[in-house]
């Protein structure tokens, strides 16, 4: 009688049991199409009008692109550039790396990105640290130009 050799389990079949696999403190995989739209149901999101009018009424407009794009496109007058590696610890206030102008969980705060993907997930995170009235702008910075609200230029970086 001859025994058959088990058959090799190949990367990706032990990867894809990896990710169905209840792991200890790893909760079951999503896509980023399912983050973002869970986020997105947690927010308000605005329309480039309700921006500019938010931004009127004092909501802190924080602009997490990076220099190059400002530079590039331009910034929205008024906004506070904090760039999204570091905007949660300049905005929770217990981080050691606060900035109290940014910190007020009861101040209503919308981000802007380029086109209105990382706003939403960091807006829903905002929320998770106790920022209730964060949320972002639908179409991002690129929506904002295309409804000719105002844009200036971008202030020159320190060297």
């Amino acid at each position: 009688m001859t025994r058959s050799l088990p058959r090799p389990i190949s990367a990706v079949t032990m990867a894809k049991a990896d990710l169905d696999a209840a792991s200890p403190g790893v909760r079951k995989r999503q896509t980023i199409g399912d983050l973002l739209a869970e986020a997105r149901s947690r927010l308000d999101r605005l329309e480039p009008a309700q921006a500019m009018r938010a931004l009127v009424d004092g909501a802190l407009l924080i602009d997490t692109r990076s220099a190059d794009l400002r530079r590039a496109s331009g910034i929205i007058p008024g906004s506070v550039h904090v760039p999204l590696s570091v905007l949660f610890w300049r905005l929770d206030p217990s981080s050691d790396h606060d900035d109290p102008a940014l910190s007020d969980l009861q101040r209503r705060i919308v981000l802007v990105c380029a086109h209105g993907y990382s706003s939403s997930l960091a807006a829903a995170t905002l929320r998770d640290l106790g920022f209730g009235l964060a949320t972002d702008l639908i179409g991002g910075f690129e929506a904002w130009a295309a409804a000719g609200l105002p844009i200036e230029p971008a202030p020159a970086e320190p060297t």
